[in-house]
């Protein structure tokens, strides 16, 4: 998989100098790359206990992006998801330890605890006073007596970094730590591995699954667990947690691992909040990318019963903007709609023959999802398959209260139904076609005539023709192939859509963006969906 670096052996020197170049925060490095890799805060004046923490890179922003004010005085890097040497965890100790001591905040893998153990003695050898705290907040393998440290570490960074900064003594912070490592509880689940620079990809997750309490270095989790979307996801992770969490009150720290979208992550925090342990977590800290494991498209939510003092350390203001700042959970605040906004819909009535016939043309949509996302995912974004399925859905779900007997209101009815539930250019050009098409047939026009102004007006508005490669070029010679029949409607609508694949170039729609390389040989999907529902309506229309 490519990915953008140049050379593996490089790529953690160059990340580093980046973020150093970039971070709105006073950092420095020490001397001594390649080996050494350490990045410490520049405006450390030694006056108050250190922090210091690390381990493998790979786990971005972790650590060095939570070096500053009030979180950690030095990060120590090593290569991706490999611990650095003693001597870099040393000069760490050494750059930024004075008189008030230090914290060694490490997680618990055998090389960290090792590296930094040996880097720790041999500070101590110097006269320093060093503590070294072990986080463990794992929960995945219960029976292993030695859990792995994961983005739990970072409640620790966060308040011992508070009260240090506050000025408190090593005991003290050394005491937080372990209390807050006590209570800190963790978990991660993935659709995917990720992809480790200049190592071929591992595939061991398959379609349909994900992989539950997985480590943070790509190691396999303790289950993989059927997938089918956001919220069955979240139930299998809060079962785990529930399991080993009281019920006082938690801060969820949501951790994007790495590739998992803004979007989905959102989604993921809703699903938090109503799961069966939403209503012990009363704060969150996130949904952000704190402890990565490089591209993995997981996500993982650590828990933690935070009392008043912890919360207040939580909140406090830090240098480093990777850290994303601690939020209450709120009930969701609604404002009604401005005057004018609140549709006003015809008299609902039923008809059942209408009500048949438009449940099942909707489902032609829904049946074509896929094949349109697939189609559009050539020459746009993807999503036409989902927004007119999406349309289709809304459509069904609101027949109960639509004009069914009165074709005319009924076409208005549909195109107010689409300007509020479908979205994108479509929905609105479709709103159009149906408003317009009611205005026709209102007027005493057939509803052939009618459907043909309510394209007309379409085309006035959306400002494409027959020929620039959209739904037109299937919807118009439909239209004008009904005078003789839906049969020969069909294959007229088949005839435009087929003829956009041969079309070298769109001008209209996002497709009028794609080099004309892409869209050669496939169809517009706009087209291609106005065919199948004319191919329907042609086999119904034979059936009966």
């Amino acid at each position: 998989m490519a990915q953008f670096i140049n050379k593996k052996e490089d790529v953690v020197v160059e990340a580093l100098e980046g973020l150093l170049a970039t971070a709105g925060v006073p950092l420095a490095r020490l001397d001594g790359y390649p080996h050494i890799r350490v990045v410490v805060r520049a405006d450390w004046d030694k006056s108050r206990v250190a922090l210091v923490s690390g381990g493998g890179s790979g786990h971005e922003p972790a650590h060095a992006g939570f070096v500053g004010a009030g979180m950690l005085t030095a990060a120590i890097c090593g290569d991706v998801f490999a611990s650095p040497s003693v001597d870099a965890v040393l000069a760490g100790i050494l750059a930024v330890t004075g008189p008030a001591g230090c914290l060694l905040i490490v997680k618990n893998y055998t090389g960290d605890r090792l590296n930094f153990g040996l880097a720790a003695e041999r500070a101590r050898a110097f006269g320093l006073n060093v503590e070294m705290v072990i986080v463990d907040d794992d929960i995945a393998l219960p029976d292993l007596p030695q859990a792995r440290g994961v983005a739990g570490t970072l409640f620790v960074h966060k308040i011992a970094g508070a009260l240090a900064e506050n000025g408190k003594d090593l005991d003290t912070v050394a005491k937080a730590a372990r209390r807050v490592i006590a209570g800190t509880k963790s978990i991660g689940m993935s659709l995917d591995t990720c992809t480790v620079p200049g190592s071929p990809k591992e595939d061991r997750i398959p379609k349909g699954m994900a992989e539950l309490g997985l480590g943070i270095h790509g190691e396999a989790g303790v289950e993989q667990v059927d997938f089918s979307g956001a919220q069955s996801a979240m139930v299998a992770v809060a079962q785990k947690l529930e399991a080993v969490v009281g019920e006082r009150s938690h801060v969820a720290l949501i951790n994007n691992l790495g590739g998992t979208s803004v979007l989905e992550m959102s989604v993921l925090t809703h699903e938090l909040i109503r799961s069966q342990i939403g209503v012990h977590v009363g704060h969150v800290v996130g949904p952000a990318a704190m402890m990565t494991s490089l591209d993995m498209r997981g996500f993982s939510i650590s828990l933690y019963p935070a009392d008043e003092e912890d919360l207040a350390c939580l909140a406090m203001p830090v240098g480093p903007s990777a850290w994303p700042g601690l939020s209450k959970i709120n009930p969701v605040s609604v404002v009604a709609l401005p005057d004018g906004l609140k549709p006003v819909m015809p008299l609902a009535s039923n008809h059942k023959p209408t009500r048949d016939f438009l449940t099942d043309c909707c489902e032609v949509m829904i049946a074509a999802e896929q094949d349109l996302n697939a189609l559009d995912a050539k020459s746009g974004d993807g999503d036409t398959g989902s927004t007119l399925a999406g349309a289709a859905r809304a459509l069904i779900s609101a027949t109960d209260r639509l004009p069914l007997s009165d074709h005319t209101q009924l076409l208005r009815a549909i195109g107010l139904e689409l300007s509020q539930t479908m979205g994108g250019s479509s929905g609105v050009l479709l709103a159009i076609f149906f408003a317009a098409a009611g205005d026709g047939a209102s007027s005493g026009l057939p509803m052939r005539d009618a459907l043909k102004a309510g394209l007309s007006r379409m085309q006035e508005i959306g400002g494409a023709g027959v020929g620039d490669r959209t739904m037109i070029d299937a919807l118009a010679p439909a239209l004008d192939g009904l005078a003789d029949g839906f049969d020969a409607a069909a294959k007229a609508a088949r005839q435009g859509a087929d003829d956009t694949a041969r079309m070298g170039r769109a001008r209209a729609g996002r497709a009028a963006y794609v080099n004309s390389r892409q869209l050669e040989g496939n169809r517009d999907p706009g087209a291609e969906a106005v065919a199948r529902l004319f191919e329907y309506l042609a086999s119904r229309v034979r059936m009966d």
